[in-house]
């Protein structure tokens, strides 16, 4: 019985492709975000905000 767990032991301390994996979850996290980003800049309540903040900026700049 002990033999057949020492290669089990060997392959759970292998971590060939965790990086990989890792990379792929933080990618799809960005993209989620990114996604409700871009549904909350389409809101015309937040258009109008970005809008009148951006003119403000430009009427005090010159």
């Amino acid at each position: 019985m002990m033999r057949s767990i020492r290669p089990m032991r060997g392959a759970l301390r292998d971590d060939t492709g965790a990086a990989t994996a890792e990379y792929a979850i933080t990618i799809m996290a960005a993209v989620g975000f990114a996604g409700l980003l871009v549904v909350i800049l389409r809101s015309g309540e937040v258009q109008g905000i970005l809008t009148d903040l951006v003119h403000r900026a430009l009427t005090v700049a010159g």
